[in-house]
């Protein structure tokens, strides 16, 4: 456990380093948020009795969804994992006395810990004072915000799961890119970070909610809003624990498979 405690320290203090990047990022994703905010305005002032969330629930879930954008955006993955797939640098990791998944997970878990450091308050405080029903509104309560800090790093855990399962099939592939857009453009549209799930028909909504991509940003996001209460609270918190239980040993299985038949080939 140690060891893995040591790539995180290293990945997460490199991570630290790029602030001039971090804040042209906060300006980027304030801006976003800003016009996301201001779409929806748009089509609440054609409806608002027709929309599943208020406008201001709807503002406090994006401002949070950008704060945060570093725990849940799926095509934040590690070129650098690609990379050693691909060209073979693998080879002299798999010659360490660690595990790869694990080594992976704990790099992959540091680098959006930092990225999310750096960029999530100056997003929270800017948003704080935006007038409302724009800017980010208070927890529900004091449950709903501990209840929410538990669902967000159930989902960071999550999204990282998800995204080992990635890198483990980049084993078996020749290019992952066609992989990777594929897994990110679905994570993207299912886990609500274009259209937020509650807004989907009721029927897909149920689907969307049992799997794993409902079970990233939307059930924190939705828990600090005040959109999900009471049992269905319950509910979504143990399909995550389920979901990131059952990625992890599946990615880890799949990993420990990929590791006896890869072959490295040049040198």
């Amino acid at each position: 456990m140690k060891k893995y405690i040591s790539f995180f320290k290293i990945r997460f203090s490199m991570g630290l380093q790029y602030r001039t990047a971090a804040l042209a990022g906060v300006v980027t994703q304030f801006a976003w948020g800003f016009m996301e905010i201001m779409i929806f305005k748009a089509f609440y002032e054609a409806d608002a009795a027709a929309f599943p969330m208020s406008l201001s629930a709807t503002a406090s879930y994006i401002w949070l969804q950008q704060a945060f954008l570093a725990f849940f955006a799926a095509w934040m993955m590690e070129n650098e994992i690609f990379d050693s797939v691909v060209n073979g640098n693998i080879a002299y990791e798999m010659c360490r006395p660690i595990r790869i998944y694990n080594m992976w997970f704990s790099r992959s878990l540091a680098n959006r810990v930092s990225r999310a450091v750096l960029r999530c308050f100056p997003i929270l405080l800017v948003a704080a004072f935006v007038p409302a029903p724009y800017g980010i509104a208070a927890p529900a309560s004091v449950m709903h915000f501990v209840i929410f800090l538990i669902t967000l790093i159930l989902g960071l855990l999550v999204t990282i799961a998800f995204c080992m399962l990635v890198y483990g099939l980049t084993f078996f592939t020749i290019s992952p890119q066609g992989l990777r857009m594929v897994f990110v453009s679905m994570v993207e549209f299912f886990a609500g970070a274009i259209i937020p799930i509650p807004f989907f028909p009721e029927k897909i909504q149920k689907v969307l909610e049992i799997l794993p991509f409902a079970s990233m940003q939307n059930v924190a996001l939705r828990i600090y809003s005040g959109s999900m209460t009471g049992p269905q609270m319950q509910k979504t918190i143990l399909i995550q624990i389920f979901w990131l239980v059952a990625l992890v040993l599946i990615g880890s299985a799949l990993c420990r498979f990929a590791e006896k038949k890869v072959t490295v080939q040049g040198g």
